[in-house]
């Protein structure tokens, strides 16, 4: 079986996005389409004392562009707001010392396009996670198609028999051209994990940074233990 998973790169991506690429043979990353406002592609969450606070890179967005062409409005020190938000949120976990250098110097680096910043930190997060999967950049494969073509299309390409898609999936993609390719898709189903939190209740959808400043080498297990399909 070749099971290959597609998602959008986004910002400070959550555990789940990390649990995608582990349980995929080939994992894309869906850097060429539109970009989405208000979603996952330049934001995350954080846990703080009160609860949860969003964490957004400005963005030059005009309509239609994709998300590889998204550049950052730099001259907001957005990146000093967001380096004070973790330290001050984060200084007391267990495991901050360990980590905080590593987020400090990309996030003091001085990033023109948002999809190069969302790279530098996924690939940092994945060295941090030991997960070597394979990873392609759907650009590369240069896919003239859009919504559930272009997903059939990627899978094609790299001879998958199964499409890992997101819970949401069922809302949109066209399962009559899957089938007929004879491409099997499997909707995921994320079972959080609950880890260690610096304040209670326990909250979940935040930040990958969230569960390794609290729960460090023990990080890479917790998120190989939890099931998703």
């Amino acid at each position: 079986m070749t099971l290959v998973c597609i998602r959008q790169p986004g910002y400070l991506p959550f555990s789940g996005f990390f649990k995608k690429i582990q349980s995929s043979d080939i994992f894309v990353y869906l850097d060429d389409v539109q970009f989405e406002k208000n979603d996952w592609d330049n934001r995350n969450k954080i846990r703080t004392s009160e609860g949860s606070m969003w964490l957004t890179v400005p963005v030059l967005h005009k309509f239609g562009e994709k998300l590889n062409e998204i550049k950052i409005a730099s001259n907001e020190g957005w990146n000093k707001k967001h380096l004070k938000s973790i330290q001050i949120n984060y200084q007391k976990s267990p495991y901050f010392d360990r980590y905080w250098d590593g987020i400090k110097k990309i996030l003091d680096k001085k990033w023109e396009k948002l999809i190069d910043l969302n790279f530098e930190f996924i690939r940092y997060f994945l060295s941090e996670l030991d997960i070597k999967n394979e990873i392609i950049k759907s650009s590369d494969l240069k896919i003239e198609a859009n919504a559930s073509e272009k997903l059939l299309k990627i899978c094609q390409e790299f001879n998958a028999d199964t499409y890992l898609s997101g819970e949401l999936g069922k809302n949109y993609l066209n399962e009559k051209i899957f089938q007929e390719c004879d491409i099997k898709i499997v909707y995921e189903r994320y079972e959080h994990p609950t880890y260690f939190q610096l304040y209670k209740p326990f909250l979940s959808n935040m930040s990958i940074i969230d569960l390794l400043f609290n729960e460090g080498d023990k990080s890479s297990e917790i998120i190989k233990k939890v099931r998703n399909f």
